[in-house]
């Protein structure tokens, strides 16, 4: 759809990055401030000091998204990110992060069943840029983690690429990629559905992403538990470890 031949007024000022906020961000459009938080909260998220940090204190965010696929290379949307705070092995129960975003593309019936978000809920929420945004604002500059994390990586630097032209810099651990160290030959397909039930972590709200966070999370601190067991005191460690599994 082409503009209207206006010289002057609301087109020129969009064009110039002068439209208030509060218009941009219904039209979905990307503040500047929310696209300088983003890019400044991915420089120097690398630092080496947190790799000597203890992981008694290690300060971790486990996050899910729910998707409209399974390939954000070929177009599949977020629909929502869920995310709670961990602080070595233990959950902040109180700080937790949930939202639904508009995906501006139709939910395939498939995605709603496995879900429950349907076209409907996601007509009333926030843009990608607004859910990003806030993600981010409750993730800081702290260590990810995420089951099968090669999914959420791969929607989260399609949409912050496709919102701020940067890419994920945070560190990402991977409770699928740990349990295949710390429990090998122990499982099947090292699906959360497995390594839950393996741990005797109630399921429950499956395929919710605030939910299935909250249950990452207890998988996460069960494995922090077995780590400071086998005298793994650091990231470094984990990381030594795993390079070896």
């Amino acid at each position: 759809m082409k503009e209207p031949a206006q010289g002057g007024g609301f087109w020129s000022a969009l064009r110039r990055g002068g439209v208030p906020s509060a218009i941009a961000s219904v039209m979905g459009a990307p503040t500047a401030q929310q696209m300088a938080f983003i890019r400044s909260l991915t420089r120097e998220q690398r630092r080496s000091e947190v790799l000597r940090t203890p992981l008694e204190r290690l300060e971790t965010v486990v996050f899910d998204l729910e998707t409209t696929g399974f390939s954000a290379q070929h177009g599949d949307e977020i629909l929502s990110f869920g995310a709670i705070r961990v602080v070595g092995d233990m959950i902040m129960e109180k700080e937790q992060f949930y939202t639904l975003v508009n995906p501006r593309t139709e939910i395939p019936e498939h995605i709603t069943e496995l879900t429950g978000i349907t076209r409907e809920m996601t007509d009333e929420a926030p843009p990608l840029m607004n859910g990003l945004h806030d993600f981010m604002s409750f993730v800081g500059g702290r260590v990810l983690v995420a089951h099968a994390s090669a999914h959420d990586k791969a929607f989260l630097n399609a949409a912050l690429w496709k919102t701020s032209k940067v890419q994920l810099t945070h560190r990402v651990l991977d409770t699928m990629m740990l349990a295949k160290w710390l429990e090998p030959q122990q499982h099947q397909t090292y699906s959360l559905d497995e390594l839950l039930a393996f741990q005797s972590i109630p399921i429950e709200g499956r395929h919710h992403a605030l939910e299935d966070a909250k249950m990452t999370a207890k998988l996460w601190v069960a494995y922090v538990q077995e780590m400071l067991k086998r005298d793994v005191t650091n990231l470094a460690d984990v990381y030594a470890h795993l390079s070896h599994a």
